[in-house]
């Protein structure tokens, strides 16, 4: 297959930038430059395996690119995923928004349901999903589209478009409720002491386009005093996934390169991937050409390669520090 190289452009007037960046690694390898590798069938939600390759949702299905043969085949048929990831026990946790529900791929291939309701109400539509270390999992739901078939209501009637946590023994809470307009992505920090909030509302005049933290409980929630904005897109296109380096900086997929008028412009931020540090400090923009940018996960050898899809493409870039994940080469010893 023939890949199509793009120029990396600078960032201009980052405050910042240059003290933040001489007393820590580069982000990228050095002379690398983006890769396309697929122009269809990678929608959402990448996952590395290190023997399948690159797991992704498209078309319906959760597909299967493998690097060494160059080949895309669907690995689970008709899945209706959308945000992937291995577990620190290397099972496939999935949100299957046309389902209304959270999945987990076990190692034998059946397929265990870990929530399908909340107090009786089923879910608007997962998207996104995150894990600690010790096995507690993060989702958010919130519902892009039609909204005529709402179940999660307040006591006044307002739509909830939340985050949730399952619990070891597969009890759910409801950790966010209003305090952001529609999650998206959602990233439990390398230090296990946040938890990162896509907050990206792109179908309403005036949406939220912010990237927030939330301290961490010892129990799982959230101390939702303590959130903090870390970058707001302004009027461009908001944070979708995203996921970190070994060296706990973030990398978000987010941006527009096309007008969505009158809920998004292009201006003042393209698409691409937006790197930061913990505290929000924006060190590089990895442009990516195709709308949407939704997501991005390290994979490869090493783990030294950032995949991002965006609008079906799959594209690649190598980075000088390896990925963060919890399966292969996580931060605990419950990893394989």
């Amino acid at each position: 297959m023939n890949f199509i190289t793009l120029t990396l452009l600078p960032i201009l007037a980052l405050a910042g930038c240059s003290t933040v960046q001489n007393q820590a690694p580069p982000v990228w390898a050095k002379g690398a430059k983006p890769q396309e590798i697929l122009t269809s069938g990678a929608g959402e939600g990448p996952a590395w395996h290190p023997k399948l390759g690159l797991l992704f949702s498209g078309d319906g299905n959760v597909q299967r690119w493998a690097p060494k043969e160059d080949k895309l085949d669907v690995f689970r048929e008709k899945a209706g995923t959308n945000g992937l990831l291995f577990d620190y026990s290397g099972r496939l946790l999935a949100c299957e928004p046309k389902q209304r529900r959270v999945t987990r791929l076990e190692k034998d291939g059946s397929i265990t349901f870990l929530s399908t309701h909340y107090q009786g109400s089923r879910y608007n539509t997962p998207n996104d999903i995150t894990v600690d270390e010790d096995g507690r999992i993060y989702f958010s739901d919130p519902r892009y589209g039609n909204r005529s078939n709402i179940e999660m209501l307040d006591d006044q009637g307002t739509p909830i478009e939340g985050v949730y946590l399952i619990r070891q023994d597969g009890t759910v809470v409801r950790v966010i409720t209003h305090e952001v307009d529609r999650p998206n992505g959602v990233l439990v920090s390398s230090n296990q002491k946040y938890l990162y909030v896509a907050d990206n509302n792109n179908d309403t005049v005036g949406g939220a386009h912010k990237l927030w933290r939330f301290k961490r409980k010892s129990d799982g929630t959230l101390n939702l005093r303590s959130q903090q904005l870390i970058f707001d897109w302004k009027t461009s296109r908001g944070p979708d996934g995203m996921v970190q380096d070994a060296s706990g900086r973030i990398y978000v997929a987010a941006g527009l390169n096309t007008d969505n008028l009158p809920f998004e412009t292009k201006l003042p931020y393209e698409g691409g991937v937006f790197v930061f540090t913990q505290n929000g400090i924006l060190l590089d923009h990895l442009p990516i050409p195709n709308d949407e940018v939704t997501n991005c996960a390290f994979g490869g050898e090493e783990l030294k390669t950032l995949f991002i899809t965006a609008g079906g493409h799959l594209w690649s870039m190598k980075t000088s520090i390896a990925g963060d994940l919890p399966w292969p080469k996580g931060r605990s010893s419950k990893t394989e």
